[in-house]
């Protein structure tokens, strides 16, 4: 029997008086890639940052400033235990990663810098073994690595966020839009990449896309967001199976 690395139960987000995510529960296989997707507006960025942590941090910044409130309800298990109210930092220390949208690189900083940036909490020894993995994955940037991140192509800086991730030694990475602006070569070369990972390092993956298409053929399991809610969810020979999903991501 498989055993679920993330089960969210009943998870709310209110911004002010609007739901953000409603009543969702979703689970995450231990060693598979899960998948999340829906529309703009969806609740899909959402949905990533309450599990990684960082909607706490957003929650304080608004109430500082007097700005919108926002309320978290529900369960997130991870690994059996509830860390709904674990700051995003320590969720990071039990292996809990996020490679947040629109990459996010620092740009003034090198390709090394950033990837040290990721590492700070790796051992020297693990560093360096996943340094070196992320260069055999993502050979461009090991000719990369002193180019500062700026400078790098949308590809390129993708790549490299997604190997910042790595450096963090996630056990639960989560890959918010991923291929979001990636030209279809790049997205062949990234989603082999995500499941590389997935098979060589055993990392569980939840993966949110908007531009579904190309990623059911690489999922486990999936989920359909609507309006913060989940409308469908199922394998992903189900998912390809249903006539709904064939008409909105395929066009048949």
């Amino acid at each position: 029997m498989k055993m679920s690395v993330l089960d969210i139960q009943n998870l709310m987000v209110f911004y002010e008086n609007a739901i953000a995510i409603n009543n969702v529960s979703l689970q995450c296989e231990e060693g598979e890639i899960t998948g999340a997707f829906g529309a703009n507006s969806a609740g899909k960025s959402t949905l990533m940052y309450t599990i990684s942590g960082i909607i706490l941090d957003v929650q304080r910044k608004e109430e500082m400033r007097g700005g919108q409130r926002i309320s978290v309800l529900g369960n997130i298990y991870y690994k059996g235990d509830d860390v709904i109210h674990m700051e995003a930092s320590e969720r990071a220390k039990q292996g809990i990663i996020l490679c947040p949208e629109r990459r996010r690189v620092f740009a003034e900083s090198s390709v090394m810098e950033n990837l040290k940036i990721g590492g700070i909490l790796a051992s020297r020894k693990q560093a360096k073994k996943t340094l070196e993995y992320i260069f055999n994955i993502f050979p461009a940037l090991r000719h990369l690595r002193r180019r500062k991140a700026g400078f790098l192509s949308g590809g390129e800086q993708q790549m490299l966020a997604v190997s910042r991730a790595l450096m963090a030694q996630p056990k639960l990475l989560l890959l918010d839009e991923p291929l979001l602006g990636l030209s279809p070569v790049m997205e062949e070369v990234l989603l082999d990449a995500v499941v590389e990972i997935n098979k060589k390092m055993g990392v569980s993956i939840l993966i949110s896309e908007q531009y579904a298409r190309p990623v059911f053929p690489v999922v486990h399991n999936g989920y359909i967001l609507e309006n913060g809610t989940v409308i469908l969810k199922g394998t992903s020979q189900e998912l390809l199976s249903n006539p709904d999903v064939k008409s909105a991501y395929f066009g048949i």
